[in-house]
């Protein structure tokens, strides 16, 4: 959004400056150190939820094919993690420890739900996302990468600054698009994949449950939402807010120089 002053196009909105590939000094920061627990802490907690609730649902349909829920905004995501690294929104020493800081918590939740519900946690497969049968394995690297472009398209739109000003009029967090985006995709890809749409979800249920069939399907559990995560940020940032046209804009004029 722009406003006219005096001749002069001004932006009523600033982007944030871009996050710097390397920056080791955020090694010395504690709010960096803090991130990391917060991270770790909410995975295992989501990662404890979303288990149980999937092998309570089966427990009572022991027919369903239920493999999960979605994350309702935040990272708690190596694809919405990776999706922002290559949006310059992070750096890559941050998006790292991040995704295992997340890999590490879903280890830990899925561990707590084993110790807690043994029996049904091995009876109802313990959460893990496997490739329904019927459906090849390209049809579940395809459900999987959409999904996560929708996900980590909506994550990008929904705090974009430029749309919180545009509409700051209109009283919409960021996590109600989110959740309903992640809602959308659970209704189309959990008869295919159980909705994987984040790797360290998948992986944290595969490492507990250690079942050959979750393993020989675990690829495209990571393989998918990266590729979903990577088209989802290079089209928001670099075609809708045209960032590859102003690099290259100022490469042009540094040249000039």
């Amino acid at each position: 959004m722009t406003k006219e002053m005096e001749g002069e196009v001004v932006k009523d909105y600033q982007d944030p400056p871009p996050s710097p590939l390397f920056d080791t000094e955020e090694l010395t920061k504690w709010s960096f150190y803090r991130a990391l627990i917060a991270e770790f802490v909410a995975t295992l907690l989501f990662l404890y939820i979303t288990v149980l609730t999937v092998i309570g649902y089966k427990s009572q349909s022991a027919t369903d094919d239920c493999g999960g829920v979605g994350i309702l905004g935040g990272h708690i995501n190596p694809a919405v993690t990776f999706g922002l690294l290559l949006g310059r929104k992070l750096s890559l020493v941050r998006a790292i420890l991040y995704m295992v800081a997340q890999c590490l918590g879903a280890i830990c939740g899925v561990g707590l739900v084993k110790a807690f519900q043994s029996a049904y946690y091995v009876r109802f497969g313990g959460g893990a996302n496997e490739l329904a049968v019927g459906y090849s394995k390209g049809t579940g690297l395809g459900a999987e990468i959409i999904g996560t472009f929708v996900l980590v398209y909506t994550v990008f739109s929904a705090t974009d600054p430029k749309r919180s000003a545009r509409d700051s009029h209109v009283p919409v967090l960021a996590p109600l698009p989110i959740g309903f985006a992640v809602f959308m995709v659970h209704l189309a890809t959990i008869p295919v994949t159980g909705t994987g749409i984040n790797p360290a979800r998948s992986f944290g249920a595969a490492v507990i449950y250690n079942n050959k069939k979750a393993w020989d399907d675990h690829w495209m559990f990571w393989v998918g939402p990266f590729i979903g995560a990577a088209i989802a940020a290079i089209y928001h940032q670099y075609i809708l807010r045209a960032g590859f046209a102003k690099a290259l804009g100022s490469f042009r004029s540094s040249s000039n120089v």
